[in-house]
């Protein structure tokens, strides 16, 4: 059936029998193709059917959807006449892992960050509007997204001003780990309230069969009303101004169909709560769908097989039960990401001082300011790409009052296949600008221990920087964590490389591979610059060379060159890092190999610093300054 299935209105032109065995057959399509890829599986297996009857339902070479977070759009890329490519999906040039409007016209809007359909969606609406166009907008969003801000501050617009479009609540009881709040608690409340889904039904069953006219039907309407707002805890998102349909079985293809046709017609904001089952089809990601959220190929009849290999997000969170037990002020938070960065075996240990807040970044940051102001030590553990949403509340609530906390920020430089929007390459920029923040990085997995325990103990805002996954060679331990201080890694004569983080491994390994005889340098301290050493390059001629997992405009290379150019360097600086753009997805020594942040180019540049003139031919991505 599937091969059938070329563009989106081949759809229309199926049998509900046959939409059911299509449902089946892109199961098995999404399972064996992802388990050879890598991806997102759980979520995509939930919104089979959902996305069968958007299709049927709409007709998008006119209407519009935008899919929240973007991972769950991968059956609307199968039935949107991208199911060729999939042998390339989340590869370097091949078909990404998200809505990307280069990519197919039925991407209309891009995503990667959670909780922006709906704003997105109400834009749309109302450029619509203003052109007196008709046709539809329709934001699929997952009960996980729908609880941040920006989507209940785009709910509270479209409520009031009541526009036109449709919101499907895709409620699996997920985000990544498992769904915390309010909301969520509201949304499971309705969604297992078994009296009201058997009361609605024969009602439902009733209204169907009646064959008295419309005034019976009217009034058993108002009953089945009536019922929901008796049975159901609260009427929340009609209070906020929209039109609420459902619980539905976001399963059953035929009674979506029919509510959806039937919401498209109503000239107001409707949202639909379907009720799905992430993971569902495949056992193994229905018995653990946080663990086939986003996975590495796999064996596909094996399932998962955990390892243990360690990685900077276990050591973060090892070392932070180990802290936790020497310090009862030390409580860990986390924007619905527990697994993610580590911290699963700490929220078990220490429950009383463990916060999953969700999807709300803005949140966790001022959240984490007012544990510490009431005499907590909190440790905010968060992916590079997400704290920017946080960005006005660190910089303002946090940095402006000099309140002492740890951002453990996860996912620092590249993160390779999942793109553009999770690549961690502009903290350094963002966070360098804020006056009182500290910024830290291991050069090794060994050093993170001792870095996450100066920091908890410093009393001064951290920002500690880490990448993702393991070490490429082993270094030993920093002996001494100082603050401001770098650490001579290696001696060398004439060209100091400066590196940060995880760079300083490739440093080693250029140096080592080519004998460059360079001097490397730890960039342990980010902010404050190591000026002391600075200036002793300065007085004894060294030429310097600076690396990053970082954009180069306003990160670490450029901070230094502005100091040396205080301070009457004489020499020459040569920064390596990342360029102006945003990087696509791939493996990560592919896009370090783009980027031009390989052993080659360090060899080149160090040369070129050696000589004191410019060598060779400049390779692409390898920005100088």
């Amino acid at each position: 059936m599937l091969e059938r299935i070329n563009n989106p209105n081949d759809i229309k032109k199926l049998t509900l029998k046959e939409k059911k065995i299509l449902a089946y057959e892109i199961r098995e399509f999404l399972i064996d193709n992802v388990s050879k890829t890598g991806g997102h599986l759980a979520s995509n297996l939930g919104v089979v059917e959902l996305t069968i009857a958007l299709l049927s339902c709409f007709d998008f070479d006119n209407d519009k959807v935008v899919f929240d977070v973007g991972h769950q759009s991968y059956v609307y890329k199968i039935l949107t006449g991208r199911k060729n490519n999939f042998s390339k999906l989340r590869k370097y040039k091949g078909l990404r892992g998200f809505p990307y409007k280069k990519e197919s016209k039925y991407d209309f809007f891009e995503t990667g960050h959670s909780s922006t359909s709906i704003s997105a969606c109400l834009g749309l609406a109302r450029a619509r509007d203003i052109k007196k166009d008709k046709y539809n907008i329709i934001s699929v969003i997952g009960d996980g997204s729908i609880s941040s801000g920006e989507s209940l501050e785009a709910i509270n617009d479209l409520g009031f001003n009541k526009t036109k479009m449709i919101i499907i609540l895709n409620d699996n009881g997920m985000s990544i780990s498992s769904n915390v709040g309010g909301i969520s608690s509201y949304l499971s409340r309705i969604s297992i309230n078994t009296k009201y889904l058997k009361v609605k039904n024969k009602i439902k069953h009733c209204l169907d069969g009646t064959k008295y006219g419309s005034v019976p039907v009217k009034y058993l309407s108002r009953i089945k009303d009536g019922l929901r707002t008796f049975l159901v805890p609260s009427k929340y998102f009609e209070t906020m101004g929209l039109t609420y349909i459902g619980p539905v079985d976001g399963h059953d293809i035929k009674l979506l169909s029919k509510v959806l046709n039937q919401a498209k017609k109503l000239d107001k904001p409707i949202i639909i709560h379907a009720v799905t089952k992430k993971g569902k089809g495949y056992p193994f990601a229905e018995a653990n769908p946080d663990l086939y959220h986003a996975v590495s190929p796999f064996d596909k009849e094996k399932g998962i097989v955990v390892t243990q290999k360690e990685t900077y997000s276990s050591v973060f969170g090892k070392t932070m039960i180990d802290l936790a037990s020497k310090n009862d002020k030390l409580v860990a938070i986390t924007a619905a990401m527990k697994d993610g960065v580590g911290l699963n075996e700490f929220f078990l240990k220490y429950p009383s001082r463990s916060f999953d807040v969700g999807i709300c970044e803005e949140h966790a940051t001022t959240f984490t300011g007012g544990l510490a102001s009431g005499g907590m030590i909190p440790v905010f553990a968060v992916y590079s790409t997400f704290l920017q949403r946080g960005f006005d509340q660190l910089l303002h609530d946090i940095c402006m009052q000099n309140i002492s906390a740890v951002f453990a920020i996860d996912r620092s430089g590249l993160v390779g296949s999942d793109g553009e929007t999770h690549q961690g390459i502009f903290d350094l920029s963002y966070l360098s600008l804020m006056p009182n923040i500290t910024i830290i990085s291991p050069k090794c997995l060994s050093d993170l221990p001792k870095l996450l325990e100066w920091s908890i103990k410093s009393k001064k805002i951290v920002a500690l920087r880490y990448p993702r996954g393991g070490d490429e060679i082993d270094l030993p331990q920093i002996k001494e964590v100082k603050y401001g201080k770098w650490e001579i890694v290696k001696q060398g004569n004439g060209v100091a490389i400066l590196a940060v983080g995880k760079m300083v491994q490739k440093a080693v390994v250029a140096n080592e591979k080519y004998n460059l005889n360079a001097t490397i340098i730890n960039a342990t301290f980010i902010k404050p610059l190591d000026e002391e050493l600075l200036l002793k390059l300065i007085s004894e001629k060294y030429n310097i060379l600076t690396i990053e997992d970082n954009v180069i405009n306003g990160g670490f290379g450029s901070n230094v060159t502005i100091f040396l150019a205080k301070n009457n360097f004489c020499g020459i600086i040569r920064s390596m890092g990342f360029c102006d753009r945003f990087i696509e997805q791939g493996s990560v020594e592919e896009l370090f190999n783009q980027e031009g942040l390989n052993s080659e180019n360090i060899k080149n540049m160090v040369l070129e610093l050696h000589r004191g003139r410019k060598y060779g031919k400049r390779k692409k991505g390898n920005r100088k300054n």
